[in-house]
């Protein structure tokens, strides 16, 4: 069950009565801490709003939506071609121009040539009726031989490099999801990216971790790091609160967590939480890991590979399913 799907129906009633999730209790604007993205010297709220939930709902409710993020002071606003098949662009491109030299502004793109990549950005410009983004990243990285095919003759580096040179991206980065080999290959391939994007949550340094194997190799490049799947699409929420799913991953060394909301209600619950947040240590943590192991593994990560159905050609060639 995804996280947003699970706030916006099961729970949608009892948190409405308690007047949580509902905007009854409004969120104070402003006052969300920032954090330096790494090299980039950018400062970002902790938490930013992404896009990609908002086919979870109606337009008009994603224009809603993004508009009370940058209202309660959030600005960081992510986002890709993919996504709901170009309309969470136009999204943002119906609310943001107004507020753009006030925000951070990224999109993706899942091509893996030159060609590919740079058709997606000038669709991508067209669509968020600006020059430039602040941050584009190849998306979605999930194979060995997409790395290759990305860092080819005619590769999506080629792509990102030119669109860095030329001012239409001001920094650029990657993400993914499946595996962290994958993300390791790409940080071994390149040591230019600006920014990383992973999953972070309180189960993942118990399964294929990305926590365990890439975030420190990051951290001592400098990287801009940005964390997703805080809550593992709602799953966490069977054991923990989502005060714990947002202070867990705040309290790793990250700048911001991307996070799909998708009602206004959301939004406050969420700037509430960053505006609160306070770090935890080494203990806290701990429990919070204990308390959600149970749940570890590919059924609770069903994003990630699964290794106990790849075979030994699947891990041998590289190609993980």
């Amino acid at each position: 069950m995804r996280r947003r799907t699970f706030l916006s129906t099961s729970a949608a009633a009892g948190l409405a009565a308690l007047g949580w999730g509902a905007g009854t209790l409004q969120a104070k604007a402003g006052d969300i801490p920032k954090r330096t993205l790494g090299k980039t010297g950018e400062r970002l709220t902790i938490i930013g709003q992404a896009g990609g939930r908002f086919p979870l709902c109606t337009f008009e409710d994603a224009k809603a939506v993004t508009l009370r993020a940058y209202e309660l002071g959030i600005n960081y606003f992510d986002t890709a071609r993919i996504y709901w098949d170009g309309k969470s662009e136009e999204v943002y491109g119906a609310v943001l121009p107004p507020f753009r030299k006030n925000i951070f502004l990224t999109t993706k793109s899942p091509q893996r040539t030159r060609q590919g990549a740079e058709a997606d950005l000038e669709l991508s410009l067209r669509t968020l009726k600006t020059d430039h983004v602040d941050l584009w990243q190849i998306h979605q990285v999930s194979t060995m031989d997409e790395v290759e095919q990305i860092f080819a003759p005619g590769g999506a580096i080629e792509a990102f490099e030119a669109a860095k040179k030329a001012g239409k991206c001001r920094f650029i980065g990657f993400t993914g999801h499946h595996d962290p080999q994958v993300h390791l290959a790409m940080l071994k391939k390149y040591d230019h990216y600006d920014t990383i994007l992973m999953p972070l949550h309180a189960a993942d340094p118990g399964y294929q971790s990305f926590e365990k194997n890439v975030l420190p190799i990051a951290v001592a490049r400098g990287m801009g790091i940005q964390g997703m799947k805080s809550t593992a699409n709602a799953k966490l929420l069977q054991a923990i609160a989502l005060k714990d799913c947002l202070s867990y991953v705040l309290s790793l060394p990250v700048h911001c967590v991307a996070l799909g909301c998708t009602t206004i209600g959301q939004v406050e619950d969420d700037v509430r939480i960053a505006q609160e947040f306070k770090p935890l240590g080494e203990e806290q943590l701990a429990q919070i890991r204990e308390r959600v192991a149970k749940l570890k593994g590919p059924q609770l990560e069903d994003w990630k590979i699964n290794t106990e159905t790849a075979t030994a050609s699947t891990y041998r060639d590289g190609v993980h399913a």
